[in-house]
């Protein structure tokens, strides 16, 4: 066994960052050893209205140039009042935010009290930051809890950000354009949803990995409403809804 894992293994509870060591070994020590990366196609985004929470997707899923799915999910339940899109690789994509979400259930069990968004959030960025990137989820978090609503993207090697509009994907520029010129703080909730909706339509007709119909959830402190399909660019006529 390679003298680091030893030594990793040795000291599980403290904080290391000797992997970075180790993958440099292994890359020194085979040519043919190479990090490759799977190009993917999404739009999703997520902002702060007056009340809440709407976050929003596309429904296309691709692999390489095919259309593998044209009506998947991209929002992930993660619990009552916290909701995750996801763009990436979608394996990874659902494999953490179920995991994540597993995490707090048995938390909310114990304390009797709905988790906190920054907890969702925490366990993210600290399970991708571990993978440096070998784990191809990008995400925007959003949710209300007892300190009101919050919106966070967190990226693929564990970094965070956090504002009141967020785009990511290969849309995500798309979709922006229309958040920087429409965004104001203290939208109504209708006014949110057409606008997210907006943002999602420039984004699908502007890049090909994006596409088919809108998905939208909208997160308050009263409850959660998710709405399948409220807009449908890409259906073709005979196609199962």
């Amino acid at each position: 066994m390679y003298t680091l894992e030893k030594k990793l293994l040795e000291e599980p509870k403290k904080t290391s960052f000797t992997y970075s060591e180790r993958n440099a070994h292994l890359l020194a020590s085979s040519k043919d050893l190479k990090k490759t990366f799977l190009k993917t196609g999404t739009t999703i985004v997520g902002m702060i209205f007056k009340d809440g929470v709407v976050l929003a997707a596309d429904t296309r899923s691709t692999v390489d140039k095919i259309v593998a799915d044209k009506n998947c999910e991209k929002l992930h339940f993660i619990s009552e009042n916290i909701y995750c899109a996801g763009a990436g690789v979608a394996a990874d994509t659902e494999h953490i935010t179920e995991m994540v979400s597993s995490r707090l259930s048995l938390h909310s069990l114990r304390s009797g009290e709905h988790p906190r968004v920054v907890s969702a959030m925490t366990m993210l960025k600290d399970h991708l930051f571990k993978h440096m990137g070998y784990l191809t989820a990008a995400l925007i978090l959003g949710g209300v809890d007892a300190t009101g609503p919050h919106l966070y993207s967190v990226w693929p090697h564990g970094s965070v950000d956090c504002l009141p509009y967020l785009t990511m994907g290969s849309g995500s520029v798309a979709a922006m354009s229309f958040l920087e010129a429409r965004y104001e703080d203290g939208l109504e909730e209708e006014a949110a949803i057409g606008l997210i909706g907006d943002a999602i339509e420039a984004g699908i007709l502007n890049d090909l990995g994006s596409g088919s119909n809108v998905d939208i959830v909208v997160i308050k402190k009263d409850g959660t409403r998710m709405m399948r399909n409220v807009r449908k660019t890409g259906t073709i006529s005979g196609d199962d809804e």
